[in-house]
This record gives C-alpha cells, sequence and structure tokens, in this order.
C-alpha cells in the first residue's frame, strides 16, 4: 500500500506525465541490498545517462527523482503501444498514465529476467487487452501448429509499409487480441521474438505462428481477392 506521496505521484502521472517527489521510506518496496552501494557508486552520473537498471536501483534506494527520468525515458513508447491498441488518444493516454502507476507500484517486483523496457510492455499490453476484454476477437490455439518458414511473412510487411497508417490501424484492429499484440510489438516496435514471448508469456514457435497467421490475415484485409 502506497503512503499519501505515493498517492499523490500516481495522481501526477495521470495528470502531468511527471511524478512527486517521494521520500525513501515510500519506495515501491525494500531496496535490494546492493542497489544502496551501486546507486552510491553511480550518484555523479546525471540520471539521463543512467541505464533503465541503475534508474530502477535509484528509485529503490530512495533517489526522489529517479522516476522521473523512467517516466521521460519512456513514456513516448509506452503512450505509442497504448495508442496502437486503442486506436484514439483519450484512451491510449489514460491507459499509459495507468502503465506507469502500475509500474511505480510494483517496482520492487520488477526481477530483471528481462529488460525494463520489456517489463513496462508486458505491463502495457495486459492493460490493453483487460481495457479492450468484452471486444475480445477469438483466438486459435496455435502453439501446436507447425514450424513457420520465417521468410514467408516478408511481403506481408512490404505491404503494411506500403498501406497507409489509417489502414493499417483498423486492418490490425480486426485481428484476433494475440495476433494483433504481436504484430505491433514485432512491427512498430521491432521486438524480438523472444521479447514478444516474455511480454505475452507465449514460447517463441507461438510467436512466430501468431505473427506469420496476423500477416497472412492483415493481407486478406488490406488487399482482399489477392
Amino acid at each position: 500500500m502506497m503512503g499519501a506521496s505515493g498517492e499523490v505521484l500516481s495522481n501526477q502521472i495521470r495528470t502531468k506525465w511527471t511524478v512527486t517527489r517521494v521520500q525513501p521510506a515510500e519506495v515501491p518496496a525494500a531496496a535490494p541490498a546492493a542497489a544502496a552501494a551501486n546507486d552510491g557508486e553511480n550518484d555523479r552520473a546525471p540520471l539521463t545517462e543512467r541505464s533503465d537498471a541503475e534508474l530502477v536501483d535509484a528509485c529503490l534506494a530512495g533517489r526522489r527523482d529517479a522516476f522521473d527520468a523512467i517516466v521521460e525515458r519512456h513514456r513516448r513508447s509506452v503512450y505509442q503501444l497504448c495508442y496502437r491498441f486503442m486506436g484514439n488518444h483519450e484512451d491510449a493516454s489514460d491507459l499509459a498514465q495507468d502503465v506507469f502507476v502500475r509500474a511505480y507500484r510494483g517496482l520492487g517486483r520488477f526481477r530483471r529476467q528481462s529488460s525494463f523496457a520489456t517489463w513496462l510492455y508486458r505491463i502495457g499490453v495486459n492493460a490493453c487487452l483487460n481495457t479492450l476484454g468484452a471486444r475480445r476477437l477469438p483466438t486459435e490455439p496455435i502453439d501446436a501448429r507447425p514450424h513457420v518458414d520465417e521468410r514467408a511473412p516478408d511481403a506481408a510487411v512490404e505491404l503494411l509499409r506500403r498501406e497507409t497508417a489509417g489502414q493499417v490501424r483498423a486492418a490490425i484492429s480486426q485481428l484476433p487480441t494475440r495476433q494483433r499484440a504481436t504484430v505491433i510489438l514485432r512491427v512498430y516496435h521491432e521486438l524480438s521474438h523472444e521479447d514478444i514471448g516474455r511480454v505475452l508469456g507465449s514460447s517463441v514457435g507461438a510467436v512466430k505462428a501468431n505473427f506469420f497467421h496476423a500477416l497472412g490475415n492483415l493481407r486478406k484485409i488490406l488487399r482482399p481477392g489477392t
């Protein structure tokens, strides 16, 4: 449970895309033993020059402005992720702000098994899918499908690049949700199959199959009859 300043933090993220200064005792979770020491070694480096891992350590060690830097660094990509799911600014802005609130509250549970950006994407995708839950299209069980030729989607990816942004967004919105997520993360955010698997909690084979079938569906939507 966050204290009073933690609640103010949530409100600030929602309204101004910034964070308040929190006291060390109100950091989301107890800092790892090495976090404070590591931050001491790096406390002369500007926050903007620190890695994500170093910013997380600084936040957990009680640095008041470390999470500000995290928000500033990632807010554009998180907003773009949410916009590509939701298709409108209002929903995307609200969800992007919620992603950072959730990230702040769960920062002590970030286990560093993936990059911090991948962890944020996972929070963002889950938030978007939960919001879209009532409108979800059925997804197919694809884990059992045979190996997919990775060269096959090249033409479909090129098709996406040639079509207008509005046409592509409309087509992507018609995909089953996991196919939609895979296309967004792969084409627009350029995540590897492995990172997409971490975001979606899927195997690499499932990600490849999702991507292959999603691009096939998009080709049919964008160029019917071809």
